[in-house]
């Protein structure tokens, strides 16, 4: 299991190939690395409410829902889209799509798995922050 220190300390010294204009964070999972990244970047901080799996990551729908409108202005903004895990890549996707009708761009950060920036890829990864 790897710790929240290491946790924080590869977002301190990861190393982004672009400026961002806001950091966007998938409810739930992505709320914690998100305000890490948010500390670290010193840019707003904002959350996309989307639902697919249950507290167990089990699915609960064949496609990721949102589950509140977007509440903020993200027109024409470069955005580092925040996700705790990926695993089919759903939600990230879908997440993504709705934010690039309006966004200048976007780019996907994980804490694991596939996406445009991670810190791990890994198959049985334990997040530190969960009880």
């Amino acid at each position: 299991m790897h710790s929240f220190e290491e946790v924080q300390a590869r977002i301190r010294e990861f190393v982004f190939d672009r400026e961002f204009d806001l950091v966007v964070a998938i409810a739930n999972g992505g709320i914690i690395p998100a305000a890490l990244l948010n500390q670290r970047l010193g840019l707003p901080f904002e959350l996309i409410k989307l639902s697919l799996r249950d507290p167990d990551q089990r699915p609960m729908y064949e496609s990721p829902r949102l589950v509140q409108p977007i509440g903020f202005d993200y027109a024409g903004k470069r955005i580092l889209l925040v996700e705790d895990r990926v695993k089919t890549g759903a939600t990230l996707r879908y997440a993504k799509a709705l934010l690039e009708e309006q966004a200048a761009d976007v780019k996907t950060f994980a804490v694991n798995g596939a996406a445009d920036y991670s810190l791990f890829n890994e198959m049985c990864f334990k997040f530190p922050w969960i009880l």
